[in-house]
């Protein structure tokens, strides 16, 4: 599903992230919340796809599923893998070229976010991509045996409280380093299944015209918090921030384009918000010795050169491939 309306919501995520990366001290929650707000989105639009699928050919088709989702994220990763591996071997400047093998390991495994480590620290990001991954590997099957038994609904109920119970037996466990559970996939589970729930009743669902501007002031609320590494950021926070996108969800997704001059800018960047997410991070940090609002500039303007760059010659290119690929 493409629309004006989600690749604003989509470029307004990834700048929060751009935003936490580049001043973190003052946009100390944008990150948590950028990212959510993705994984919710992802749980949608994943929903989304999956029903379209039942409905026109009464099953999902699992092959074409699992093509179609690494056709779309493969090429541009393994493009930023391969600058990131030429950076650290000709010149190190994280000082951590012996990890070289598990960073490209786990980067090109989508296992960056599991406890055996990520390697590099510019390929840290990654972690939500692994998160998605294993997302999309289980959940089309839960759903397409869900459908046929007509159970769609009861799917949503117990894999919201596996998530919610899955996220708070993390906690507990990692009680005395709750940040230790950021990047684990039990932590975000839950905002996936809102996000999708979200899609399934999408009819059913009715949102008042004020609330997209309280959802989008409480985000801008949350995004200056500091929730990273707080328990409350997991079992409250994450769900909030979901639920909010859901209410952003329902309203702009019925918004096939968006005229205003203002949020343009915005649209674009939903529109190549994964080349964004991508190259943004590595690039901070790559940047960050120069200090100050040189770094600052220099990392942004990178991140939209290398953003639209990937989207013309790496993605879109795919994706035009990937139109191909038989039933």
């Amino acid at each position: 599903m493409r629309s004006d309306g989600l690749d604003l919501l989509r470029g307004i995520a990834v700048a929060l992230v751009i935003l936490r990366h580049t001043w973190p001290g003052v946009f100390a929650g944008a990150g948590v919340t950028g990212v959510v707000m993705f994984f919710a989105l992802s749980g949608y639009l994943i929903t989304d796809v999956l029903e379209r699928d039942l409905a026109r050919h009464g099953r999902v088709r699992l092959r074409r599923f699992y093509l179609r989702r690494a056709w779309r994220l493969v090429p541009a990763l393994v493009v930023l893998v391969t600058a990131v591996a030429a950076v650290i071997v000709v010149f190190d400047p994280f000082g951590d070229r012996t990890l070289l093998p598990r960073t490209v390991l786990a980067a090109l495994t989508f296992t960056g976010d599991l406890p055996f480590g990520h390697g590099s620290d510019a390929t840290f990001h990654l972690w939500t991509l692994a998160v998605e991954e294993q997302f999309y590997l289980l959940w089309p099957v839960l759903v397409a045996v869900a459908w046929r038994r007509g159970r769609l609904t009861r799917l949503l109920v117990a894999a919201t409280a596996v998530a919610l119970l899955a996220c708070a037996l993390t906690v507990a466990w990692l009680h005395t380093a709750p940040d230790a559970a950021y990047s684990l996939p039990t932590t975000w589970a839950v905002c996936f299944v809102l996000g999708s729930a979200v899609r399934v009743h999408q009819a059913r669902l009715c949102v008042p015209g004020w609330a997209p501007a309280l959802a989008l002031a409480t985000l801008a609320v949350l995004s200056m918090l500091p929730l990273r590494g707080h328990v409350l950021t997991y079992v409250l926070g994450g769900p909030v921030i979901a639920t909010l996108t859901g209410v952003l969800v329902l309203h702009w997704s019925r918004w096939t384009s968006v005229h205003h001059t203002a949020l343009r800018p915005l649209v674009w960047l939903g529109t190549v918000s994964y080349g964004a997410y991508l190259w943004n991070y590595p690039l901070t940090l790559l940047l960050r010795p120069l200090g100050g609002p040189v770094a600052a500039v220099l990392a942004i303007g990178g991140t939209v050169v290398a953003a639209a760059l990937s989207w013309h010659f790496v993605e879109r290119p795919v994706l035009r491939m990937r139109r191909r690929i038989p039933a």
